[in-house]
């Protein structure tokens, strides 16, 4: 396994998971709701951060290799599923949106796994289309985890007009990439 500073990067994301978590079950006497939720919203925007970070570092350095092309995404999807499972146990975003969310990441995982078996993973390299489900994603997520006015408009309710937009481009970028995967399917299928 290669040690650099970009896959440290993204360890420091996966390290961060249940420190996130942990915030929310301090008790109110040690930390404020308040200071949860910015707390919470901080460590999101960080990892969010060093997600764009570590492949930036990566790239420019060098420094890609197939271990880290295989963490990154994986400490993304950690990142963000458990943020919409604490946000579903904080009634800040519903359970549907989260199942919407993390099941297509969990198929399209799977879908570029196989893809990647038959040696046809270009065929389903992230579109435009993904990257722009992924910038409402995690803006959506930071908001709905700061939750209380911000700037003079609530944060909540921007955050959840946001996550209702990212689900309906989850769902348009699973249809996008099945149907780019559909001539493979259809042959694995007759085979």
């Amino acid at each position: 396994m290669p040690l650099n500073i970009p896959i440290l990067l993204t360890w420091f994301r996966i390290v961060m998971i249940p420190v996130f978590f942990a915030v929310f079950y301090l008790p109110d006497s040690v930390l404020s709701l308040h200071h949860k939720h910015l707390i919470a919203a901080l460590i999101f925007a960080l990892a969010a951060i060093t997600d764009w970070l570590d492949g930036y570092l990566a790239r420019s350095w060098n420094q890609t290799s197939a271990f880290g092309a295989f963490l990154d995404p994986v400490a993304d999807k950690l990142m963000v599923a458990s943020a919409l499972v604490l946000l579903v146990s904080l009634s800040h975003a519903d359970a549907i949106i989260a199942f919407i969310i993390i099941g297509r990441e969990i198929t399209i995982s799977a879908l570029r796994e196989w893809m990647a078996q038959l040696g046809e993973s270009k065929s389903i390299a992230v579109s435009m289309l993904g990257k722009i489900k992924t910038g409402f994603q995690m803006t959506a997520i930071l908001l709905l985890l700061y939750h209380e006015p911000l700037l003079g408009f609530s944060a909540h309710s921007v955050g959840t007009l946001l996550i209702y937009l990212a689900a309906l481009l989850t769902l348009w970028s699973m249809v996008y990439y099945l149907i780019l995967a559909m001539p493979q399917i259809r042959k694995k299928s007759r085979e």
